[in-house]
C-alpha cells in the first residue's frame, strides 16, 4: 500500500463492512470521508476518526459536494437484502442501483483516481459452484440484478473517463458490528439474536443450502490493498474463504453449540429465488492479493456471538416495507414471526 496518505470516500460507514473499513483506513493515516443514510447500520458503528455525513447516496448534488478532492472511493453502502428484494424490489434496487450510479457519477465528475465497488456473490446466480470470476453473471433476483447493473455502469463510466475500477465480491461476512436485529438478512446474527432470547433458529427449506462465511478481518485484508495496488485495475475478485463450505443446518448447529441454546430448528418453506449452492473460488484472491483465511468459521461465529451478547439482544426491526404481499411472501416477514 502506498505511503502517501489519500483522501478517501467510504459509503455505508454506519454499516458492518463500511465501519470497519473506514476505521482501518483512518488508522493508516488516510483522510476518510464517510456517508450513510442510517437505514442499515448503528450510530455507534460510525468511527470517531473519520469525517461523517448523514447522507443518502441517491442525493447526487450533496454527494458531489463532498466528493471534492477525493482520490479513491470505496462504495460499500447497499440494502443487501437479496431474499427480500423479490418482495420489495423498488426499495432494494433504488438503494443499490440508483445509489451506485449517483456515487459513480459524482466520482467521475470529480476525476477520482480509482473506485472500488463491493458487489455481491448474488451476481453469479444459480450456476455450478464454486463460482469463479470468469463466469458470466446470471442474476436471479432483483437484488442481484441491481448489483450487476451497477457493475456495468461502473465499468462504462470509468473506461470512458480513464478512471481505475476494481470490483470486490465478498463472501457472506460475519463479525462484530453486523446488524443483528434485521429480520431479512444476516443468517448467523439472526440465529444468535434469537437463541440468546431462548428462541429456536428459523431455517428456510431443508437447510441443505451451502454457503461460505468470511470473518470481517479476512475480508479487510483484501479490500485494503485494493486502494492502490496497480495490478488490480479492471479486476473482479472474489474475496473470502473457499475451504469451509457449510450448510445452513450446520450453521444452526454451530450457533447452538456456541450459545448453549440447543433447540430444534423451525423449518419454513423455501424462499422464492433462493440459490441452493452459492460458494466461490478464492484462487484469484490468493494469486493477486496473497489472500489467506486466518479466522475459522467456528471462531468467526464465536466472535459474532460475543459481540451480540455484550451489546445486548434486540427485538427485530421490520424497517423495510414489503411491497408485494402475496402467497409467496414468507410468513416470517409478513406476520413478523422472527
Amino acid at each position: 500500500m502506498s505511503v502517501k496518505n489519500k483522501k478517501i470516500l467510504v459509503t455505508g460507514v454506519a454499516g458492518f463492512l463500511g465501519s470497519h473499513l473506514s476505521e482501518k483506513l483512518a488508522d493508516l493515516g488516510h483522510k476518510v470521508i464517510g456517508i450513510d443514510n442510517m437505514l442499515g447500520g448503528y450510530d455507534d458503528n460510525v468511527p470517531k476518526n473519520i469525517e461523517f455525513h448523514k447522507l443518502d447516496c441517491c442525493d447526487f448534488e450533496k454527494v458531489k459536494l463532498i466528493m471534492k478532492d477525493v482520490e479513491v472511493v470505496y462504495h460499500c453502502a447497499a440494502t443487501a437484502h437479496e431474499g427480500l428484494s423479490v418482495f420489495s424490489p423498488f426499495e432494494i434496487t433504488k438503494n443499490n442501483y440508483l445509489a451506485s450510479v449517483s456515487i459513480f457519477s459524482a466520482a467521475v465528475n470529480e476525476k477520482v483516481k480509482r473506485i472500488i465497488f463491493c458487489s455481491s456473490m448474488a451476481r453469479y446466480g444459480d450456476q455450478i459452484s464454486p463460482f469463479t470470476e470468469t463466469m458470466k453473471p446470471k442474476p436471479v433476483d432483483p437484488y442481484a440484478i441491481s448489483k450487476v447493473a451497477a457493475e456495468e455502469v461502473l465499468k462504462n463510466l470509468c473506461d470512458l473517463n480513464n478512471i481505475e475500477w476494481v470490483i470486490a465480491i465478498p463472501h457472506n461476512i460475519i463479525g462484530p458490528r453486523q446488524k443483528y436485529d434485521d429480520p431479512f438478512r444476516n443468517v448467523v446474527s439472526i440465529m444468535i439474536n434469537r437463541m440468546l432470547q431462548g428462541k429456536a433458529p428459523i431455517i428456510y427449506g431443508d437447510g441443505e443450502q451451502t454457503r461460505c462465511f468470511s470473518y470481517i478481518d479476512d475480508c479487510l485484508s483484501c479490500l485494503l490493498p485494493m486502494l492502490d495496488q496497480k495490478n488490480l485495475n479492471k479486476e473482479i475478485v472474489n474475496i473470502g474463504p473457499d475451504e469451509e463450505f457449510v450448510t445452513i443446518n450446520k450453521i444452526a448447529e454451530i450457533c447452538s453449540n456456541i450459545t448453549g441454546v440447543n433447540l430444534n430448528p423451525i423449518y419454513k418453506k423455501d424462499r422464492p429465488k433462493e440459490v441452493k449452492h452459492a460458494t466461490c473460488s478464492a484462487d484469484k484472491a490468493r494469486s493477486l492479493l496473497n489472500y489467506k483465511t486466518k479466522v475459522s468459521l467456528n471462531d468467526g461465529i464465536k466472535k459474532t456471538f460475543e459481540y451480540i451478547k455484550k451489546r445486548g439482544v434486540k427485538t427485530f426491526d421490520y424497517n423495510i416495507k414489503i411491497e408485494i404481499d402475496n402467497e409467496l411472501t414468507p410468513s416470517t416477514w409478513k406476520n413478523k414471526e422472527i
